[in-house]
This record gives structure tokens, C-alpha cells and sequence, in this order.
């Protein structure tokens, strides 16, 4: 896509931010991050920094912090609105807000900036505090008076704001605090990195301070050490910053102290560090329980608790108000505060119970898929356009290629039809499907990136075929995990489409210059024993693939008879599109299925070849019609495949395939490039936005850090799985844009 930026607008962060170590200015860096991940270079976020005072000075990127204010200093957030105001390419404001990082008896500075400043603004709440005195009340009014909009980050902190502040419900969002994407996977391999391997391993992390209930966390562990010697508490983090300048380690040394009265040296750890967010989720990644023990039962919010259960972590929690929240039965234990014997006796159920901590880290796992930081800014992007809506239009970023999960699912023998989450199924087997669609997106990939690495993956998609061609013609589709091919497969299956699925990837591999002349002459004797099996084809799907076959293997090697065969196809297509067209259903047959895209696809390759008028018109009418009932205004809405959608009857609408989406790109690519209508042009870009979230869910689809795309969008959840067909196909789409 070509990329404008003359008109480029900022998003401005006012808070805290690293190298400053603070949570929120974590929280702030990660949201950042992630919206220049999605919207740079289209829409950029920019940072006003909040320092704690003017003595203290902060290496920060120069090309992120555009102006900072000292927390003390009145003056300086009236020149922050002031330089804001005259900033020209700024859409919005979004402020981070928690009472002590703002001057002023409980941050009523800001007032200060929220009272000069000219743009919108938007208010994250961190802490929303129950039960205000008349001062606390006063603050949140005042600011609430200067914003259009609130986001919190619970339903207990909305309730909140609506009942003891009187804020109008309408004006509140509620967006959980962001996770990071990780892999679901046991402790094992990163307890062996950190010399933890023989040990049930207890976490605490978080910058240090009094009310963090280490303390009663120590206390608890003498009590499980009794019964569990192998199990370990390891503390990490550094001490606040704040309470380090104020206090020095005053607090740390009375839990140093409190170790050696108990006699933990060799059970409890600090590692007394501010770590990076890669080393952090490592020590995540070997916690078998984590330990929340907040002693403020009003804390609206905690980024550790969230990124502990984002990792699949069971949590034993006090009960503060997000983990009244999200510490259910299913995912962790709540105890009481200062209670050390509830702390200790929940520990040890779930260090004696290894079946019960997975079943719990499933759970969490699973529960906060539709957190992660990209999905975090897709729900704050909806809120500012909400606000600006000149937003709307913002271009979301194509991810770059990444092919680490195909390189997964491929074994020696082929690619593997599931995954479990994004470990490859091998008990489900092969498909030759999946094999094919492979073999045509490796191709592809090679073409236009020179990826040599794939072109051993390309011959072993390529013997796959080899392996299941019949005799007289076609393809077996299946092949269970010992190799075998089932005998009686060809009667219980129509192998039609499978069969006109290789012979299309056969052709592009002829087609395909570039590829060494040994796979190309193999591919293309495969493709001539079976070029008779196009011509009993009865399903419309298979005729368009077959057709897209000839018209790709006709680039390579001409014939007037090869025409012909096409144009015998693209009749066939013809006469069922005659035969069920009416005023109201323009198709080729009473239902919308799977890969419809597919058939008008095809009738524009058989147009392209034969330049007959009737194949594109009747490509067009088919393809308007499949338009319409695949978005809803800019959403692509494919027909889900729980149902799909007879003629006269409702459309189903989830269980939306990858595939459905992708074929749907394809065959706006062909339409544009025919007729050069801009509106298949942004009907195809809108399409692929459904993997980055513009979807029913607003979830992303796509996982950018395995470079798989989950199996479906339900009609409340994203099957997480990454299975060989969507994985593909989303492969086959993004390359599409190349």
C-alpha cells in the first residue's frame, strides 16, 4: 500500500514514562508501542512526560518525548496545554492518570493543563478511589468536567465512578490493562534456565513498597516449606524509586530479616532489579503460582496480576477489587488480607496439586486472550474515533512476513492439518489441502521475497502430492499420522475440489521461473497424467479452481485447446449461474458455502484469457452479491461456516473462516485490477483488516508473534488455535498486499 503521511496525526500520552520506573509509564510505553506497531506511519503516538520534579532528568527517546512537565512546577503544565494548542497535526490527548504523579493535593495540577489545553481529551483512570472525601470528589469532578471521554480498566471501578461520582455512565469505557502475547507453555524449560528445575516455583514481581504484603507471602512460606521443602518464593523487582529516595531499603531489609528468622534462606529469593519487559515474562514463563497480596482492597487495577494471568498463571490473590474480578474459581484462590495462614493454605492446595494448576493456567490463559496489547489499542482506537471521528480512516499497518509457524506445522513429510493453541496436532493428520494451498503460498513467498530457506518446504509439499495422486486421476486428500491412506477414502469423500486444488498449485509452480528447473519438471509431469479430471468436474468450486489451474498453466504452455477447456469450464459455470439467478440471488447454486469467492474469481481469469464480455459480467453480479452479504458497512462479516446461508433463509454469522476472507481478497485484487473501481480496492483492504481486528469481536486474528492466524471468530471468542489451513491462508492474503 502506498503510504501518506503528509497528513500525518499524533495521539499525545501525558505520563510518566521509562526510562522513569513507574508501572504506569510501562503501561503507557507498551500502549504506545503497539499503537505505532498498528497506525505508525499513518497516525504516530507522541509522549508528554511527567517527571518528578525538575532536578530530576530522564534519558528519553527525543523522538517520542516532545515536552515534559515537573510534577511540582504549576507553570510548566500551562505550557505544556499551550505548546499542545499550537501543534497543528494533534487529534487527541490521552492522559494517564494516578493521584500521585500529578502536583498538587491529589494531582489537582492537571486541572491546571486540562483547563488551557484546546484539544480532546481522553482520561485513562488507573486508581479509582470508593467512598471519596469532598477533596478526592472535587478532583475527579473537575477533571471530568475538562474530558470528553473515561476509560478505566474494570467494571468495579465504572460502577465506581457512576455511584459515588455521578459521572454519566455513556461517558465510561471500560479496556482491561494490556497483556503480552505469549505462548501458553509449562514451567519447565525456563525453570531449567534459571536453576529452578527441581522446584515448584512461587512469584511475586512489582516494584517494591510497603502494602505490597511480601511480608505475610514470607510468612505463608514457612508454613509450605514444612510440607513442600522444593518449593520457592522468588521476589523480583527493585524498590519504588519514590520510597528508595524517601526511605532507602528500609523495607526490603525487615523482609531480608524476616527470612532469616524463619530459616528461608534457601526457599525465598529477591532479585532486586527493575527488569526488562522480555526478562520479566522469562520469569513469568517459570512460575508455577503467582502471589498477589496488595493490602489496599480499592486497587483499581494491577498491571502484575493481569500480565500473571495473560502468561496462564493460577494466582493466589488477596481480594482487591480487579482480583474480585478475575480470580474466579477457575483461575486462583482469593484470601483475606494480613491473613497468613489463608495465604499458606491456598499455596500448598495448589503446589500438591499440579492437575489443578493447569487446569487453573488454562483458564486464566484462555480468559484474557482478548487483552493483549493489540487488541487493548484496537478498543482505544475506537474510543478516539469516537471522538475525533477524522480517525476513521486511518490505514492500520500490513505486518510483516513472518513464516516461524509454517515452518512449525511442517514436518519432513508434509504440513499438519491442527495445532493445538501453536503446537502442531500430529494425531490429526494430513491434508492435501493444506498441502496444496502450502505449496502455492511458499511459491509465492519466493517469488516475491527470494527466501531460499522455504524452497526445501516447497519439495516437501510437492512429494506430498506425489504421494496421494491415484492412479486414474485426482488426488487422495487425507493421510493419518502413520502415513497411511485411508482405502475406502475416495467413497466416502468428493475429492473434486481437493484434486483441482493441487492441479491449481501444480501450475504455479511450472509457472515459477525462479524455482529450480527439477521441481517445476516434476510438478509439471504430475500436472499432465492428471489434466483429463477437469472434465466431469460438477461442483462449481472445484470447476473455478481447475479453471485457475488451466488459466495458470496456459502463461507456461499456450494451446487453442487448452482455451477451449476453459471456455468448456467457465460454460459450465455459466449455465449454473442462468439456471438459479433472480432479482434477489445472483449465484451458482442455492447456498453460500465455503470459498465462494473463488467462482467469480475464476470467471475473471477465464475472462482475462477468453475475453468474453458475459464471463466478467456474470463475475461481477456474483461478486457485488457475495459483497453484500460478507460486510456490514466497513466490517468485513464473511458467512460463517456453523450454517453457511440457504437461499431464503438467514445468514449465519459466525464461526468466519480465514479462508472466506482470504478468497474474498483475491477476488477483489482481480476485480480491481480489471475494471480499476476504487471501491474493490477498499473493500479488499478493508477485508484484510479482519485478521488486525476489524472483525465482529474487534480481536485480532492474526498472531503476529508465531506468525500463525488463529482457526475462526466465534460469536464470543477467537478459536485460539493455529491451524495449517488458517495459517495459510492469512499467508496467501498478506502476500497478496506484497
Amino acid at each position: 500500500m502506498k503510504i501518506h503521511t503528509l497528513n500525518k496525526k499524533w495521539i499525545v500520552y501525558v505520563s510518566t514514562f521509562p526510562p522513569r520506573e513507574c508501572g504506569i509509564a510501562t503501561f503507557t510505553q507498551d500502549l504506545m508501542n503497539s499503537f505505532d506497531k498498528m497506525y505508525n506511519p499513518y497516525e504516530e503516538a507522541k509522549i508528554v512526560a511527567m517527571n518528578l520534579d525538575k532536578t530530576s532528568q530522564y534519558t528519553y527517546d527525543k523522538k517520542k518525548v516532545i515536552f515534559q512537565i515537573s510534577q511540582p512546577d504549576e507553570e510548566s503544565y500551562i505550557k505544556a496545554a499551550e505548546y499542545i494548542n499550537g501543534l497543528s497535526h494533534v487529534a487527541l490527548v490521552n492522559v494517564q492518570h494516578e493521584f500521585g504523579i500529578y502536583g498538587g493535593k491529589y494531582g489537582s495540577h492537571l486541572i491546571l493543563f486540562l483547563r488551557e489545553l484546546k484539544k480532546p481529551v481522553i482520561i485513562t483512570f488507573h486508581t479509582v478511589l470508593p467512598a471519596p472525601n469532598k477533596e478526592v470528589y472535587d478532583a475527579v469532578s473537575s477533571i471530568n468536567n475538562h474530558v470528553c471521554s473515561i476509560i478505566v480498566m474494570t467494571q468495579t471501578s465504572k460502577n465506581i465512578l457512576i455511584k459515588d461520582y455521578d459521572i454519566d455512565s455513556q461517558k465510561i469505557t471500560v479496556i482491561p490493562h494490556g497483556i503480552h502475547s505469549t505462548e501458553f507453555v509449562d514451567s519447565k524449560k525456563a525453570k531449567h534456565d534459571l536453576g529452578y528445575s527441581k522446584n515448584i516455583t512461587i512469584s511475586t514481581f512489582g516494584l517494591l513498597s510497603k502494602g505490597k504484603g511480601i511480608e505475610y507471602g514470607i510468612e505463608a512460606m514457612a508454613k509450605v516449606v514444612k510440607k513442600f521443602p522444593h518449593a520457592v518464593y522468588l521476589i523480583i523487582g527493585a524498590t519504588h524509586p519514590v520510597v528508595l529516595k524517601n526511605e532507602g531499603e528500609i523495607y526490603r531489609n525487615t523482609l531480608v530479616k524476616k527470612i532469616h528468622s524463619l530459616k528461608l534462606e534457601n526457599n525465598v529469593f529477591f532479585y532486586s532489579r527493575y527488569l526488562e519487559i522480555s526478562e520479566l515474562l522469562h520469569f513469568l514463563e517459570a512460575t508455577d503460582v503467582y502471589l498477589a497480596l496488595s493490602q489496599d482492597p480499592n486497587q483499581a487495577v494491577s498491571g502484575t496480576l493481569s500480565y500473571a494471568l495473560g502468561s496462564g498463571k493460577p494466582v493466589v490473590s488477596t481480594s482487591f477489587a480487579q482480583a474480585r474480578e478475575d480470580v474466579t474459581d477457575e483461575t486462583g484462590i482469593l484470601v483475606d488480607f494480613k491473613d497468613t495462614s489463608q495465604i499458606a493454605t491456598a499455596l500448598a492446595e495448589l503446589v500438591a496439586d499440579p492437575e489443578k494448576r493447569q487446569r487453573m493456567a488454562k483458564n486464566a490463559y484462555f480468559r484474557t486472550r482478548g487483552r493483549t496489547w493489540r487488541n487493548a489499542i484496537l478498543a482505544y482506537m475506537r474510543e478516539y474515533i469516537h471522538i475525533v471521528p477524522s480517525l476513521k480512516d486511518t490505514e492500520k499497518n500490513i505486518p510483516r512476513i513472518k513464516l516461524s509457524h509454517i515452518f512449525e506445522l511442517t514436518n519432513d513429510f508434509g504440513m499438519v492439518q491442527f495445532a493445538q493453541l501453536t503446537k502442531p496436532d500430529t494425531s490429526s493428520g494430513y491434508t492435501t489441502d493444506d498441502n496444496a494451498r502450502a505449496l502455492i503460498a511458499l511459491i509465492t513467498c519466493y517469488e516475491k521475497l527470494e527466501k531460499k530457506r522455504v524452497l526445501p518446504l516447497i519439495q516437501t509439499y510437492i512429494h506430498f502430492i506425489e504421494y496421494v495422486e491415484q492412479k486414474n486421476g485426482g488426488f487422495h486428500n487425507y493421510v493419518d499420522t502413520k502415513k497411511k491412506i485411508p482405502h475406502d477414502q475416495h467413497l466416502k469423500e468428493n475429492l473434486e475440489t481437493t484434486s483441482a486444488r493441487v492441479m491449481f498449485a501444480l501450475s504455479k509452480t511450472v509457472a515459477s521461473d525462479k524455482l529450480p528447473k527439477m521441481l517445476r519438471e516434476n510438478a509439471a509431469a504430475i500436472f499432465i497424467r492428471n489434466m483429463h479430471i477437469g472434465k466431469n468436474m460438477t461442483s462449481p468450486r472445484s470447476i473455478a479452481c481447475f479453471i485457475k489451474a488451466l488459466v495458470a498453466w496456459n502463461n507456461t504452455h499456450p494451446s487453442l485447446d487448452l482455451k477451449l477447456y476453459v471456455e468448456q469450464l467457465a460454460e459450465k459455470l455459466t449455465t449454473m449461474f442462468e439456471k438459479n439467478n433472480s432479482r434477489d440471488w445472483k449465484w451458482f447454486e442455492d447456498i453460500l458455502a465455503y470459498s465462494n469467492a473463488i467462482i467469480p474469481d475464476a470467471l475473471i481469469d477465464a475472462y482475462t484469457l477468453l475475453k468474453k464480455e458475459k464471463y466478467l459480467s456474470i463475475a461481477r453480479q456474483s461478486l457485488d452479491f457475495l459483497l453484500g452479504y460478507s460486510f456490514e458497512e466497513d466490517v468485513c462479516v464473511p458467512v460463517g461456516q456453523n450454517g453457511w446461508l440457504k437461499r431464503g433463509e438467514k445468514k449465519h454469522r459466525y464461526d468466519q473462516q480465514p479462508e472466506e476472507v482470504s478468497m474474498l481478497i483475491f477476488a477483489l485484487k482481480s476485480m480491481y485490477r480489471i475494471t480499476g473501481e476504487e471501491k474493490y480496492n477498499k473493500m479488499r483492504r478493508s477485508a484484510f483488516t479482519w485478521f488486525l481486528g476489524n472483525n465482529t469481536l474487534h480481536q485480532v486474528v492474526y498472531n503476529q508473534s508465531t506468525g500463525g492466524c488463529y482457526d475462526g471468530v466465534g460469536e464470543k471468542e477467537i478459536n485460539l488455535n493455529q491451524g495449517a489451513e488458517s495459517t495459510v491462508m492469512y499467508l496467501l492474503a498478506r502476500l497478496s498486499f506484497e
